[in-house]
């Protein structure tokens, strides 16, 4: 999907609270954009638009796009873990303006901090060897039926469907 697509699909609430977001931190704006885009780039590359669904592509998507967030913003704050608060602050707030249903609102907040832990334990490896270590992860993601069984697979992937 369309970044400027999902945008246009946002109430006026949910607008102003992305956009006052992003006032208080303006310097973040680009890298952001720029993350989100290339997340999607490489997702359509690797997935073709299957990531879009409940499943292990649609992990892959969000653990890679907060290592992304984090990666591209460190570039402004220089401070790893203001990187890790800005990406966590953005996909929070993306998963509650976009209200998912709770399992999928569950999951996707579970690989946002995959993606997030991801980023500090490879802050030195380049894009390429991020996609390849998230891509394995994916494809050892478990599936899970209920938000309980988030917290017994902590340090792993989830998706809903195949």
């Amino acid at each position: 999907m369309n970044i400027w697509k999902r945008i246009g699909q946002l109430s006026i609430g949910q607008l102003i609270k992305l956009s006052v977001l992003f006032l208080k931190h303006p310097l973040l704006i680009i890298p952001t954009l720029r993350a989100t885009k290339r997340t999607f780039q490489i997702c359509d590359k690797l997935y073709g638009t299957s990531h879009h669904k409940r499943n292990r592509a649609n992990a892959f998507r969000h653990a890679f796009w907060n290592a992304l967030l984090c990666k591209y913003s460190m570039k402004m704050t220089k401070n790893k873990q203001k990187s890790v608060f800005w990406a966590q602050k953005v996909t929070d707030l993306y998963e509650k303006v976009t209200q998912n249903d709770k399992l999928d609102e569950a999951m996707d907040v579970h690989n946002n901090a995959i993606g997030r832990i991801c980023f500090l334990n490879t802050l030195e490896e380049n894009e390429a060897e991020i996609v390849e270590k998230l891509n394995k992860m994916a494809k050892n993601a478990q599936k899970i039926a209920k938000i309980e069984e988030i917290k017994e697979n902590y340090s792993v992937l989830v998706y809903i469907e195949e």
